[in-house]
């Protein structure tokens, strides 16, 4: 019997596994995990994290800003996580150069 997985959903997704980094090398999903979640949820447009300093293409530059806007967002939504700078919300956004 294989277990099903809801749409859309980050269920089956851990670091041990290899689908998110540990929040010491910046939290986020790797290249195998945003993989794996296109895998489950055909039509995802899920892309790894932005980190290089200068992105060269404008499509790059925008989504770290607009992933930059939402994680602010996450920050006011959540104090204890902002104010942990181990937490994955701010270990994402380092690694995203937030």
């Amino acid at each position: 019997m294989t277990s099903k997985v809801k749409k859309g959903s980050m269920t089956g997704m851990s670091v041990k596994s290899g689908d998110k980094r540990p929040t010491k090398k910046g939290a986020g999903m790797t290249a195998k995990g945003v993989a794996k979640y296109r895998r489950q949820n055909p039509g995802s447009k899920l892309q790894t994290a932005v980190t290089e300093d200068k992105p060269t293409s404008k499509k790059r530059v925008a989504r770290r800003k607009s992933f930059c806007a939402r994680s602010a967002g996450q920050m006011k939504k959540f104090p204890k996580a902002a104010k942990n700078p181990n937490s994955r919300l701010r270990q994402a956004r380092r690694r995203w150069k937030c």
